[in-house]
């Protein structure tokens, strides 16, 4: 694989040129990083729909397990944002003593602690 790099005169001239030159270099770099995001960005703005209808029609005709995905992902989400309020106002520090005790909910629903269900059936979610 290095004998492509290593026989082709524009690679060479490349490698001189960068090692040669620390302007040519920073050039270089910055194309390399600059180019690629806004052709990137550019993509992303012509395929990012803001058409109210298709969003409803999306929305109307989704599968039954998206939506129980996004169910379960709002339910996390309420769930941590609970944990994260009430750690919060308490200002407390002791999170190694909260996830010993088994009151920090885990990142799988197998897991999920004990506080984490008393908060699903307190506030219906």
């Amino acid at each position: 694989m290095s004998a492509l790099w290593e026989k082709s005169s524009t690679w060479r001239w490349l490698v001189r040129k960068t090692r040669d030159s620390k302007r040519f270099f920073f050039v270089f770099a910055t194309m390399c990083g600059v180019v690629p995001a806004v052709i990137g960005y550019g993509v992303m703005q012509i395929t990012n729909s803001r058409n109210e209808q298709l969003e409803a029609q999306l929305r109307k005709t989704a599968r039954p397990e998206s939506l129980i995905f996004g169910g379960v992902n709002i339910s996390r989400l309420s769930i941590f944002l609970m944990e994260l309020d009430r750690r919060w106002k308490a200002n407390c520090n002791d999170f190694p003593l909260l996830a010993l005790g088994g009151e920090i909910s885990s990142r799988y629903p197998s897991q999920s602690s004990l506080l984490s269900t008393r908060y699903l059936l307190q506030y219906n979610i």
